[in-house]
């Protein structure tokens, strides 16, 4: 018999998730602070209840999937929380991105409960989650990993260990330290290429399979030209883990000079109102800024 798994979180990115695991079979347990967004999973089999704290109560596998560092603490160690109502030898997976370093403070009280934790921050978007393609890089002792790995794969198709609790953390930040700098540089050349009249489709098919081809431009180059910045990764998110990957460069003197850089940019951007568009929405800035657009 499946474990029953706790799911808190149902964006964007949780609630397709959760759906892939009531597919697999897994009886889910589904808490979320808009409580409508839970009804299509319902109508799926899930069970909905009203805090973070029954999750936890009917559960043997949490999820956490929300905003930033200071609702994960919240969710599962303020007042109705996750700790106070887990059971010894239950295990709390966090799938948000948040700072590494607040990961393994709640890691610490939760281990004072008996309680794992594992932080599986994932990549790939809404698309990723909707096909169960997420990367999902995890943190956390290895005997426990092994055991969440089966249910984190139908979720995923690249499920890592990449060592110890907070070390998933750490890599999603890097990762979002690159892909942001990809979209910073497809922009540019973009607005060069268009203001030198070329083709953006053309430019895409001409430089795919060459050094500049890879994921990122695959994914969001075609969505540029075609001007479409319905949002598969909130820009706003984006920020958000530029924000946690700087301060976690300034916890351990690691300079970050470009990630600095570009989260002002992409700051600029959410503060002209597109903080809730795609994060491939910063060409528009630069265009801008090259005299294209107003």
């Amino acid at each position: 018999m499946p474990k029953t798994i706790g799911f808190i979180g149902l964006g964007i990115m949780g609630k397709p998730m959760a759906k892939n695991l009531i597919n697999a079979g897994y009886p889910l347990v589904v808490y979320n602070r808009t409580s409508s967004k839970a009804q299509e999973l319902v109508a799926l089999g899930a069970h909905q209840v009203h805090s973070p704290k029954e999750v936890a109560t009917r559960s043997e596998i949490i999820i956490t999937m929300v905003a930033d560092s200071p609702e994960v603490e919240q969710v599962i160690l303020g007042p109705e929380g996750v700790s106070e109502g887990a059971r010894p030898g239950s295990v709390v997976i966090d799938m948000t991105s948040i700072s590494p370093i607040v990961t393994q403070t709640i890691a610490a009280e939760l281990a004072k409960k008996n309680v794992a934790m594992l932080d599986a921050p994932v990549s790939g978007g809404e698309v990723g989650a909707i096909q169960a393609t997420l990367s999902i890089m995890v943190g956390g002792d290895e005997t426990v990993f092994n055991e969440a790995k089966p249910m984190l794969e139908k979720m995923g198709k690249s499920v890592v260990r990449v060592g110890a609790v907070g070390a998933g953390g750490f890599t999603k930040l890097s990762n979002q330290i690159i892909v942001a700098a990809a979209l910073q540089a497809i922009s540019e050349a973009f607005v060069l290429a268009q203001k030198a009249g070329v083709d953006l489709l053309l430019v895409y098919e001409a430089i795919k399979g060459g050094m500049a081809g890879g994921r990122t431009l695959d994914m969001k180059a075609p969505k540029i030209a075609e001007r479409n910045f319905d949002p598969g990764f909130k820009m706003d998110l984006h920020i958000k883990d530029l924000k946690n990957a700087l301060q976690a460069g300034k916890a351990l003197g690691a300079p970050l000079p470009s990630t600095g850089l570009i989260h002002e940019l992409f700051s600029a951007c959410s503060a002209q109102g597109k903080g809730q568009k795609d994060h491939s929405v910063i060409f528009t800035l630069i265009e801008q800024m090259a005299g294209m657009i107003r």
